[in-house]
């Protein structure tokens, strides 16, 4: 290492210090960690140390990986060899009455911390559904949050970015200036060439009321609730959040009961009379008289919902994740993603499929792919020894959802083990070209994939 090592006020961990691998894999999410290593950790806790290690990586010859909240599925932060710059204890929140303009640091986490400080002020940003994700990589990959069907994606309401980049400067970029910076930060994901320290976001008034329905159903009522839903989901308001989840569902005590599947809508409404006459359609479902739980039109709150999150996404779990943006004929797409919400290969397995109906164009951003559905696969489990089942599962349901797969999001994938398209060709290609212009040495990583010159192509199309 350069004997010119800068003073952090924060702390580099290298090999030598006895909690090197806790600096290395203590914030990561998922408990199937990588035996991957990097050359040293930054644990930053300022902006000028992250301008620090951008220069200390520069003489060193290190690439750099970035860390905010650690939620990545397959931890992409976590690469071999390099600086891991590890955001974890940079924090703070501001936010300008005047604009209604709030600013984060990217491992601010969006429910725990950023939508409770919102709240106390009567302003919403619609976040990650699970509180404990980081704005960071959330925002980078497009940001699939709150009711992205009726209020659109997350990254949209990014205004302005604090970005340190590749020569170790610090630069202000919006729509004005280094307009480059600013469309790839919405969209590139894991693969941005240089470090956001801060987002400055637009908020959006706090609704006046909450309302949620749910509807639990047996694994036989599938095919007729589905094809139901993608009609209804056209005549239900956009105010609605529209989710399918298959699972194990819960008994009396909680735990997983038996299999079947849950239809839900929440409500984001003006006050609660108005969120819950916005889920009135849920009530036409012919499947209804054979539900059975049905939860309908009732109060909640955005803690119970955080709560909620928290209870399916539990941590010191070992994760395997997939996802499909799916299109086409409905009878067509309802048959094949039918087994993944109704052969799940373990009790703590979940599938959702998230509406995104009506779909609209896109503003001019990184992120330019999505569909009508979106459809997610969660295996969860804590015996390593049961990785290779959930695989062989994940990967033959997958397979067979291909005729009706159009590409993937980001946020839910793990190039390690499949790639598939995750934005237009033009924005691919816009974005490598900025990646050429910032970054020409590759002083940041690229997308952690098992064939990088495959990227953004759904394999089988090869």
């Amino acid at each position: 290492m350069t004997q010119t090592a800068p003073a952090f006020t924060g702390r580099l961990v290298t090999p030598a210090d006895a909690d090197f691998d806790e600096a290395v894999l203590g914030r990561v999410f998922n408990h199937r960690r990588p035996s991957r290593r990097p050359d040293a950790v930054l644990l930053a806790q300022t902006e000028d140390d992250i301008v620090a290690g951008v220069r200390l990586a520069a003489e060193n010859g290190w690439s750099v990986a970035v860390r905010s909240g650690g939620h990545a599925w397959a931890a992409w932060s976590v690469r071999d060899g390099g600086l891991l710059i590890d955001l974890g204890d940079y924090r703070g929140i501001d936010y300008d009455e005047a604009t209604g303009i709030v600013s984060a640091t990217p491992s601010t986490k969006g429910g725990e911390e950023l939508s409770p400080f919102l709240e106390e002020r009567g302003r919403f940003f619609n976040g990650g559904h699970c509180p404990t994700v980081g704005i960071g990589g959330f925002l980078l990959q497009g940001g699939q949050g709150w009711n992205q069907r009726g209020w659109g994606w997350a990254a949209e309401s990014v205004v302005a970015i604090d970005v340190v980049t590749a020569d170790g400067e610090l630069v202000r970029a919006d729509e004005t200036q280094n307009a480059d910076l600013y469309w790839a930060a919405r969209g590139a994901g894991p693969s941005f060439p240089g470090i956001v320290t801060r987002f400055h976001l637009k908020t959006r008034p706090l609704f006046g009321g909450l309302a949620h329905t749910v509807q639990a159903f047996r694994p036989e009522e599938f095919t007729e609730v589905m094809t139901w839903m993608y009609d209804a989901t056209l005549r239900i308001p956009t105010n609605v959040e529209i989710v399918v989840v298959g699972m194990y569902l819960p008994d009396e005590d909680g735990e997983p009961g038996e299999p079947g599947f849950i239809v839900t809508g929440l409500a984001f409404g003006d006050d609660l009379a108005h969120a819950q006459a916005s889920l009135e359609i849920f009530r036409e479902n012919p499947a209804l008289p054979r539900a059975i739980v049905v939860k309908d039109a009732a109060p909640s709150s955005l803690a119970e919902q955080r709560v909620e999150q928290i209870r399916s996404n539990p941590e010191e779990h070992q994760y395997l994740t997939d996802n499909i943006w799916v299109d086409g004929d409905t009878a067509e797409i309802v048959e094949r993603i039918r087994p993944l919400f109704t052969e799940l290969p373990t009790k703590k397995a979940f599938t959702i499929w998230m509406s995104n109906l009506p779909t609209r164009p896109l503003p001019d951003m990184a992120f330019g792919l999505h569909t009508g559905a979106y459809v997610a696969t969660y295996c969860c489990y804590e015996d390593p020894a049961e990785e290779d089942a959930n695989r062989a599962w994940m990967s033959r349901v997958l397979t067979d959802a291909q005729p009706v797969t159009a590409g993937q999001y980001l946020g839910d994938s793990d190039f390690t083990q499949r790639q598939l398209r995750f934005t237009t060709d033009e924005a691919y290609a816009r974005l490598q070209q900025i990646m050429a212009d910032r970054d020409p040495d590759g002083r940041f990583v690229r997308y952690l994939a098992s064939d990088p010159a495959t990227l953004n192509h759904n394999h089988w199309e090869l």
